[in-house]
């Protein structure tokens, strides 16, 4: 049996003893994106591998495995992974910024559980690889629109950052060229649009931002490399508003925002490095260093005339490339673009 189908056979046998009614075959096959033929196949390996195995049908007469849970070693033997344990990590750090403590307290309470459950040198290794593949993560995914990505890649990927090894991509650049590049990777940028970091092997030795989307191959080469010891993902993602970084647009930036809309941009994070002042009429001044300004001028946008631009200077171009896409949907577009529009896009 090849080590994949091991893996799986686990998983399955992990499925089969967590759901009390047991696993059915439409579940065996959601699960690991198979036919119905393969998914009985599995079954018959599942029966062969674990003896006491329960076979019965359910009110649907749908055949269903179950393994009994009497035998506590068998979450022992099984262990957590590190990318289970990444996974929890990551969970609750979602659940933290999307404003749900509660719901974060219980998933660290749970990962604690079950890293108590483990034998102390299992539970320490996977915490250690479950920290590195955390810190290659990036930021946690951000709600709303998002392109899909190939599950493929992103296993690919995970798999080279935690090695780390050198990975070969065949990558489409922004005037529809493909490309073969050798990289490095360092981690994982995750929102709205995702990225790649790492840097090219043959190159000038900074670090680049490649879209995810655009990666339409990818291979590990099994050749190693050493990370640089004086580079930090939070750092580099902080240079950029939201994902696009330019060197170019990178600069201060401040925004005033008005007494009636300060008590709501108080509890915002605009940036990780942002500074908040109170003015003495109540408006709040919101200042922090970063590239990416037409992220900046789509987030400012639902903020209407209730914010200021400060820093950066105005741009003439912003304003059509803001609205224009937006305001044809309106009947009224003057008045539409009056009352939304920030006070900057009207200097």
């Amino acid at each position: 049996m090849s080590y994949s189908k091991a893996n799986d056979l686990l998983r399955l046998a992990d499925m089969a003893t967590a759901r009390f009614e047991g696993v059915s075959l439409q579940e065996i096959a959601e699960e690991f994106g198979c036919d119905h033929r393969t998914a009985q196949r599995m079954t018959r390996a599942l029966e062969a591998a674990f003896p006491q195995a329960e076979v019965k049908d359910d009110e649907d007469r749908r055949r269903r495995w179950r393994l009994p849970r009497s035998d506590p070693r068998w979450l022992q033997a099984q262990g957590i992974r590190d990318v289970e344990l990444a996974a929890l990590d990551m969970a609750a750090q979602r659940a933290e910024r999307d404003g749900a403590p509660d719901d974060a307290r219980r998933l660290r309470a749970l990962r604690d559980r079950l890293l108590a459950a483990m034998p102390s040198s299992q539970a320490r290794r996977a915490e250690a690889d479950a920290e590195a593949l955390l810190e290659a993560q990036g930021f946690a995914s951000r709600p709303g629109p998002r392109v899909v990505l190939d599950p493929h890649t992103l296993g690919v990927l995970a798999e080279a950052l935690r090695a780390p090894f050198t990975i070969e991509v065949s990558y489409t650049s922004g005037n529809g060229t493909i490309s073969d590049r050798l990289l490095e990777p360092y981690g994982l940028l995750l929102g709205i649009r995702r990225y790649l970091v790492a840097r090219p092997v043959a190159g000038d030795g900074k670090m680049r931002r490649f879209r995810l989307d655009r990666i339409r191959e990818v291979r590990i080469t099994g050749q190693g490399f050493v990370r640089a010891p004086d580079f930090d993902l939070a750092q580099f993602s902080a240079l950029a508003f939201g994902s696009f970084h330019s060197d170019d647009e990178y600069g201060p930036v401040l925004w005033r925002f008005t007494p009636e809309a300060a008590p709501v941009a108080r509890h915002f994070v605009f940036h990780p490095g942002q500074e908040m002042f109170e003015e003495p009429d109540g408006a709040l001044t919101v200042r922090f260093n970063a590239s990416g300004h037409m992220e900046m001028a789509w987030h400012l946008y639902q903020w209407g005339d209730q914010v200021e631009v400060l820093s950066p200077p105005p741009c003439e171009r912003w304003s059509p490339r803001i609205v224009a896409p937006i305001s044809p949907h309106y009947p009224d577009h003057d008045r539409f673009c009056h009352l939304t529009a920030p006070r900057w896009w009207r200097r």
